[in-house]
C-alpha cells in the first residue's frame, strides 16, 4: 500500500476508492452512535492483516495477493459533497482498515467535521498513538473489531498481536471517541468460556457502557472447515457478557434475534427496538429511559449538517 522513493513511504491509495455507498449506520455496527441514520461509506484495496477468515479478502488483500492496485478517483471534498447529497449525518471508513489509507481517511474528516458531518472508523485497531493525536478532534466513533482475547489467535489467524488493539480502544475511550466491540465468535477457536470472560471483564474495566458486538461466523475464504457458530454459542456469550458487567450486549448475524434490540440496563425495557438494520420506536426521552429515568449510553442525533 506504500512505496519507498528515495527514503521517503508515499502512499498509493489516496483518494482511489474501491468502494463508495450509502449505509444505515447499524451496518457498521454502531447502535447507540447517531442511530437510525445513514453514513456515507469508503474503501480503498489493502488491509494490515491477514485474516484467514476475511469477509472482505476480494479486496482487502488484493494488493497482497494480486498485486494490483484499482479503483475509482474520488476526491476527500467529492466524498464530503456526497455524503451532504446522500443526507448522511457522517462519514465511515470502512470495509478494509481505515489506517491503510490514512492520509486520505483524515483529509476527508478534516473536511467533514467543517461541514457538521462525523467521522466513523470501521477498524481492527492496530494503530498508533501517534496517528490518535493526529486525528483527534476529527474521529468522534469507532467500531473495533476485537477478534479474540488471545495472543496466539492473533499470531495464527490474524497476522498480527493482540496489546496494540487493546491499547488502542482504551485509547480511543480515553480521547472521548465513542466506542463499540465487535467479535465474530468462531467455533474452537476463540469462543471458551475463559476467554470471553477476559475479553468482557476487559471491556467493563474500561467503561461497562461500550457495546459489545458478538457476530455469528459463517465459513469463509481460507477458514472453510469451520462449521458456523450455533446461536446457542452467541447467546451464551451474551450472557458472560452480562454476566461481567456489560450493559449493552447484541448479538450479529442472527435475523429477527431479540439481542437487535436496545434495552435499559435498569429496568429492561426496549430503549430502540431493531429488526436487522431498521430501527423502530425510541424509548428515549432527553436522554433517559422513558420507563424508569435512567440515563442511558445513545448518541442521539444532532443538528443536520450544513453545506457552505
Amino acid at each position: 500500500m506504500r512505496e519507498n522513493r528515495e527514503g521517503i513511504l508515499y502512499t498509493l491509495v489516496y483518494g482511489c476508492a474501491i468502494s463508495s455507498a450509502v449505509d444505515p449506520i447499524e451496518k457498521k455496527p454502531l447502535f447507540h452512535f447517531l442511530p437510525g441514520s445513514m453514513s456515507f461509506s469508503i474503501a480503498t484495496v489493502g488491509c494490515n492483516f491477514t485474516c484467514s477468515f476475511c469477509q472482505n479478502a476480494d479486496i482487502s488483500q488484493m494488493p497482497r495477493v494480486q498485486g494490483t492496485i484499482i479503483g475509482g478517483a474520488l476526491t476527500p471534498q467529492q466524498v464530503v459533497d456526497g455524503a451532504l447529497d446522500a443526507g448522511c449525518l457522517s462519514i465511515s471508513y470502512t470495509y478494509t482498515e481505515p489506517t491503510i489509507f490514512y492520509e486520505y481517511a483524515r483529509d476527508c474528516a478534516r473536511l467533514a467535521t467543517a461541514s457538521g458531518l462525523k467521522n466513523i472508523f470501521v477498524t481492527n485497531g492496530y494503530m498508533t498513538a501517534e496517528m490518535l493525536g493526529d486525528i483527534d478532534g476529527n474521529l468522534h466513533a469507532a467500531n473495533v473489531d476485537l477478534k479474540s482475547f488471545s495472543d496466539a489467535f492473533y499470531r495464527s489467524l490474524v497476522g498480527a498481536r493482540l496489546k496494540p488493539v487493546l491499547d488502542s480502544i482504551r485509547r480511543l475511550w480515553e480521547m472521548g471517541v465513542w466506542v463499540e466491540v465487535t467479535t465474530l465468535l468462531i467455533p474452537g477457536r476463540n469462543d471458551s468460556e475463559q476467554e470471553l470472560r477476559a475479553l468482557a471483564a476487559f471491556l467493563a474495566s474500561i467503561s461497562p457502557d461500550i457495546p459489545w458486538h458478538v457476530s455469528r461466523f459463517h465459513p469463509t475464504y481460507n477458514l472453510r472447515d469451520v462449521p458456523p457458530t450455533p446461536v446457542s454459542a452467541i447467546e451464551k456469550a451474551l450472557h458472560i457478557g452480562r454476566e461481567e458487567g456489560l450493559h449493552y450486549i447484541y448479538g450479529g448475524n442472527i435475523p429477527g434475534h431479540s439481542s437487535e434490540s436496545t434495552l435499559c440496563p435498569g429496568c429492561g425495557s426496549v430503549l430502540i427496538e431493531r429488526q436487522g438494520f431498521r430501527t423502530g420506536e425510541s424509548g428515549i426521552t432527553d436522554g433517559r429511559c422513558s420507563r424508569c429515568g435512567r440515563e442511558v449510553a445513545i448518541h442521539e442525533k444532532g443538528a443536520p449538517p450544513w453545506r457552505s
